[in-house]
């Protein structure tokens, strides 16, 4: 009934966003197109469909085919609003939490956060002119900066075609306007998902010739323990013995009775789900969507591991929310706190993932030849 009262509002903010996209369409407004290849990774709906993951994804795969990745991210919930590169030593408040997961997973990668995307990209080329390809994050809405190839993702569990625009659904424009994508990716998928589903789904859809679409699941990894102080065994591995640079390994974490899982993201259903497959008690304690945790937040998780019995409860959360406790770290120290972190990736049936690294490596191996070209660039 409320999705019903709230469908004038709805019509109202569709039509505001159909006079934006209308004032691009026609070349009123501008968007800018780079030499540099450019992958747009985004949504119709307002988040919960599992960019960061498969950014990660595209991350591995680049990377391992010997090419230079930056991202560039907004930054939600920092602190500051100037183009930043992450490093080392940045925080939630710098960056934001989604590219700070990036930077900690992936080191060798540019990571850049700016609000205008039209004006960000140049600084990070000029900052780092061996990047070889940008991915934008969360930027289907930003046509300022227009894509060489853009991904558009859509849960399996809340399909676009079934959805509405704000405020009476999740969608941020009309479902028509995915016909700007190249690449249309359902998420969130069953892992045994059948070949019939698939396309029942893709019929629903209704690609255009030019759209490929594809489906992923969600692979939950092992969960390991944030805090190397507070695990007792460690095991050295090398990351490069000549350069002298290692990782600790942490020792097998042995999963306690009950989980207190603490999150603050759009969607917590299937992790919550996941974790209750392993443990024999899940309390959830939810929280909005890139909450900022304070002093208050860690008492009350304190209190909460006491209640149910710290000797038997494992604090588990997201690699997301992992980076905005980060900086209570001492704290949680202190206090004999671990934080456990559930890692999840993105996974694609064989026959999914051989066409869907395909349609990324061909537009790569395309547009890099032509901008290397361009700029008198080694081709090697």
């Amino acid at each position: 009934m409320l999705k019903y009262l709230l469908l004038p509002f709805a019509e109202i903010y569709a039509l505001i966003t159909d006079v934006r996209n209308w004032l691009y369409d026609k070349k009123y407004f501008k968007s800018a197109r780079f030499q540099i290849p450019v992958i747009s990774i985004g949504n119709l709906s307002v988040g919960g469909t599992g960019k960061s993951p498969h950014i990660e994804y595209l991350i591995k795969l680049l990377s391992s085919n010997g090419l230079k990745v930056a991202t560039l991210s907004r930054g939600y919930g920092r602190k500051t609003r100037e183009y930043t590169l992450a490093n080392g030593q940045s925080t939630v408040d710098d960056v934001g939490d989604e590219p700070l997961v990036f930077k900690k997973k992936f080191p060798e990668t540019i990571v850049a956060v700016g609000v205008d995307r039209l004006h960000t990209i140049p600084k990070i080329i000029a900052d780092n002119p061996d990047a070889d390809v940008i991915l934008l994050d969360d930027a289907y809405q930003h046509r300022t900066v227009r894509a060489g190839l853009s991904v558009l993702l859509t849960d399996y569990n809340s399909l676009f075609t079934h959805d509405y625009v704000l405020p009476a659904g999740r969608l941020r424009e009309r479902r028509k306007n995915y016909h700007r994508a190249d690449i249309i990716v359902v998420t969130k998928c069953p892992q045994n998902i059948s070949e019939s589903e698939c396309q029942a789904l893709t019929a629903a859809i209704q690609p255009k010739s030019y759209q490929h679409v594809y489906f992923s699941s969600i692979e939950y990894g092992v969960i390991y323990g944030l805090f190397p102080e507070l695990i007792k065994d460690h095991t050295i591995k090398w990351v490069d013995q000549q350069r002298g640079i290692y990782a600790l390994i942490p020792a097998p974490v042995t999963l306690k009775e009950n989980c207190l899982l603490i999150s603050g993201i759009a969607k917590s259903e299937p992790l919550e789900q996941q974790l209750k497959s392993k443990f024999q008690k899940v309390y959830h304690h939810p929280y909005s969507d890139h909450h900022r945790f304070d002093d208050y937040d860690v008492e009350v998780i304190k209190s909460a591991l006491h209640d149910i019995g710290i000797e038997k409860t494992m604090m588990v959360t997201t690699e997301k929310d992992a980076m905005r406790l980060l900086p209570f770290k001492s704290w949680f120290i202190k206090n004999q706190i671990q934080i456990y972190v559930q890692p999840i990736e993105v996974k694609f049936s064989e026959k999914n993932k051989v066409k869907f690294e395909s349609d990324i490596l061909n537009y790569l191996s395309q547009s890099l030849l032509k901008y290397k070209e361009v700029f008198g660039m080694n081709q090697d």
